[in-house]
């Protein structure tokens, strides 16, 4: 059996794509998985099941919520194994110990290309943007000393990197990653 982390994006906020979290397990339930756990209101969903590509457990959940639910959202999976290889790899270690509310690791359907990257870190210093960040692979790591919500960058991350990937803050990285754990 493989554990799995499912990453719903943009779902209940601000009042938008509402899914309980309850009718969230039962529909990962149906699709044959086990062990559904979820946490918190935003969309994390941890399970188990046979192994599969994760991509192919993406384009599952998507077509499922959009066939139960009539809304398509966007999903991000990793294994367990990913998933600890994402927090090993964490460059922002001490901003982590400090303060994880304000460092997100955002997760993306491929590899960021790098010329984008570079394009984004131009635009933050442009900006005078007190954010950093670094990217690996389809991962991006970023520390919003002033809260996402006073930041510029905030809005430009998607458009400068031409991805579309959601985010989460190190809180809830490491909570997903002890509730992996014997995965």
């Amino acid at each position: 059996m493989t554990t799995y982390i499912g990453l719903l994006r943009g779902i209940n906020l601000a009042g938008n794509k509402m899914v309980a979290m309850a009718e969230l397990r039962d529909l990962v339930t149906k699709l044959g998985f086990s062990d559904v756990k979820t946490l918190l209101q935003s969309g994390n969903v941890v399970f188990r099941g046979s192994p599969k590509a994760p991509a192919k457990v993406e384009n599952q959940l998507e077509a499922a919520l959009e066939k139960r639910l009539g809304m398509s959202v966007e999903c991000h999976v990793r294994t367990a194994d990913e998933w600890r290889a994402v927090t090993a790899a964490n460059p922002f270690l001490a901003e982590a110990k400090k303060d994880p509310g304000h460092l997100l690791v955002t997760c993306f359907k491929a590899p960021l290309n790098k010329a984008n990257v570079k394009a984004l870190q131009a635009a933050i210093a442009a900006m005078s943007g007190p954010e950093i960040l670094h990217a690996d692979g389809r991962h991006l790591y970023m520390v919003f000393p002033d809260g996402v919500g006073n930041s510029k960058a905030g809005r430009i991350i998607d458009k400068k990197l031409a991805a579309r990937g959601t985010a989460r803050n190190w809180n809830t990285v490491t909570k997903l990653a002890a509730l992996t754990q014997g995965g």
